[in-house]
């Protein structure tokens, strides 16, 4: 199971950290992204984390703005937001794989909310 959680309502510029419990599993044993979703829009892959964290990847928009690590002690991943815009607006979801190269997540969170005002 995962559980997001971290959103709320943040002014332009501002910061956020969402965090992704993992439960039932192990972290370590997982690739981890996060993804988003803003009203009337598809569902983005935001970024994507390996395994041992050698392996990154974020989409344009948020690249040197948003950061993924993960604390495997933990059991938890994060995604630090910086420089908030109203259109990073959406319910973000952290998601799990086990092979990096495949698009299919297993695990999912249940999204949390992020609303960034002008």
């Amino acid at each position: 199971q995962l559980q997001a959680s971290g959103g709320g309502l943040v002014q332009t510029g501002g910061s956020l950290r969402l965090s992704c419990a993992v439960s039932g599993h192990t972290v370590r044993d997982y690739h981890m992204a996060w993804f988003r979703q803003a009203p009337g829009k598809e569902r983005e892959l935001l970024g994507r984390i390996s395994r041992s964290s050698a392996t990154t990847y974020y989409l344009d928009s948020v690249k040197g703005r948003f950061t993924m690590s993960r604390d495997n002690a933990k059991n938890t991943v994060y995604l630090q937001m910086n420089s908030l815009k109203p259109e990073d607006t959406a319910v973000y979801y952290c998601a799990a794989k086990t092979v990096l190269s495949s698009s299919q997540y297993l695990y999912w969170g249940q999204g949390t909310l992020v609303t960034v005002s002008s």
